[in-house]
């Protein structure tokens, strides 16, 4: 099997991505410490996953897995979208961006409060080569935040089949089982058998 360079300098993500692909015998091999982030410039989150894998091959001349992941409101036209690492701004904390998104929805109708989790997954390849996969994870946004498993969305994301548990409120067991990046994962790991 392929040995690939995780892109990611998000240890969160590293640590869900080890979790979910471990059992799939997929090498993971860990970021260069030497490689500066890569500005994500896509209009998608197809890009961003892409440009990200990209540099990682560039920098290293080995096979790369990349992602990118959004959160999409609908009663925000979709927003936070592929902006959700930086909603509150450049910078900004898990934090500040839950902060901005409970501000914007405080008076939306909880049944009105549907969203999904998009994660798209990209592999790119010395030889030029790349594809992505994708995973989705539907729910609801919570009003208050719930939990302390996870990071990002997670305490006020709810999926539909949680029994009300925000992602935060799940073992991370749980979390990977059920969420949009261990959905991805789990397509990309039947693409690459």
């Amino acid at each position: 099997m392929t040995p690939f360079v995780l892109a990611s300098a998000n240890p969160h993500k590293v640590q869900e991505m080890r979790a979910i692909l471990q059992s799939f015998d997929v090498e993971l091999l860990a970021r260069p410490t030497y490689v500066p982030d890569v500005d994500e410039t896509g209009v998608t989150l197809e890009e961003n996953a892409l440009l990200k894998a990209w540099a990682l091959v560039d920098a290293t001349g080995s096979a790369a897995i990349a992602d990118d992941t959004g959160l999409f409101v609908d009663a925000l036209e979709g927003r936070p979208g592929v902006r959700s690492a930086r909603y509150a701004g450049d910078g900004a904390s898990d934090h500040d961006n839950v902060t901005k998104l409970l501000d914007e929805l405080a008076h939306v109708d909880p049944a009105e409060r549907t969203a999904h989790f998009r994660c798209v997954v990209a592999v790119a390849y010395p030889d030029g080569t790349s594809f992505c996969v994708e995973g989705v994870l539907d729910g609801v946004i919570a009003e208050v935040r719930g939990g302390d498993q996870g990071f990002g969305y997670d305490p006020v994301f709810r999926p539909l089949a949680s029994r009300g548990r925000t992602l935060a409120e799940m073992s991370p067991a749980e979390k990977n089982e059920v969420s949009h990046r261990g959905r991805a994962l789990r397509a990309l790991a039947e693409k690459l058998v």
